[in-house]
């Protein structure tokens, strides 16, 4: 029943309602359609054969299938597909930390002076002129 050539109606699927003829017999389950649809693959539970059966060579091209489905009087669009359009190439912009401004290095707090004994006075210029040359 569903031999090369046999003008079907799909009944499942997005091409549902839309004729179609068969180009190719898979299996004993599916066949390669081709027509109002799209050129698949179909499962023959998915297809309502009709009356009609085309002379058709296996593996038919589009535009034969155009021509045999004018005959036919069924007008059927022809599709190109879309130019693939070049994808512009993706810049990777670098991720700028943001930069700490330098902040005023606060001088450690000098550690407090232990108590020490009383100094005489030359002794004290003498450890005022030793941090002078520290500094």
């Amino acid at each position: 029943m569903f031999e090369l050539g046999r003008v079907c109606v799909k009944i499942a699927g997005r091409d549902a309602g839309k004729r179609c003829v068969i180009v190719d017999t898979l299996d004993d389950k599916y066949v390669m359609i081709d027509g109002e649809t799209r050129r698949r693959k179909c499962n023959i539970r998915h297809l309502e054969p009709l009356g009609k059966v085309l002379s058709v060579n296996k593996n038919a091209p589009k535009p034969e299938i155009i021509r045999l489905f004018k005959e036919l009087g069924i007008d059927l669009k022809e599709s190109k597909p879309k130019k693939k359009l070049e994808r512009p190439k993706r810049i990777r912009k670098k991720k700028e930390k943001p930069q700490k401004q330098p902040a005023e290095k606060a001088k450690p707090a000098k550690k407090a002076a232990k108590a020490k004994p009383p100094v005489s006075a030359g002794e004290e210029l003498k450890e005022a002129e030793a941090e002078e040359k520290q500094a």
